[in-house]
C-alpha cells in the first residue's frame, strides 16, 4: 500500500500495466534467459531484473528516464521507482 512518504513517480500512477507476456522483451531476441522480470509503468515492456545476467530492466530506465517498474512476477505486487530508490506494494 503506498503511503504518504511515497515519492511522487508512485503516487502519479493511476493505472497499472500489466506483463503482455512473460519473457524479457530483450533476451528473447538474442536467446539469453532471465531471472526475474519486471514491467515498466510508462511503457509496458517487460524486461528482466539486476539478478539476470543482461539487467534489461535498469538499462530501460537508464536510456529512458521511464522511473517505475512492476514486478511480473506471478504473486508479486510491488512496485520500484529506479529514480527515487523506493518500493512501495499495492
Amino acid at each position: 500500500m503506498l503511503n504518504r512518504k511515497t515519492c511522487n513517480h508512485l503516487l502519479s500512477l493511476t493505472s497499472l500495466q500489466p506483463a503482455r507476456d512473460y519473457v524479457c522483451d530483450e533476451c528473447i531476441k538474442t536467446g539469453d534467459s532471465w531471472v526475474h522480470l519486471r514491467t515498466c509503468q510508462t511503457c509496458g515492456t517487460t524486461l528482466c531484473c539486476d539478478s539476470s545476467p543482461n539487467k534489461h530492466a535498469t538499462k530501460h530506465f537508464q536510456a529512458s528516464a521511464h522511473p517505475v517498474v512492476a514486478s511480473a512476477e506471478p504473486g508479486e505486487r510491488w512496485l520500484w521507482c529506479y529514480a527515487d530508490e523506493e518500493m512501495a506494494e499495492y
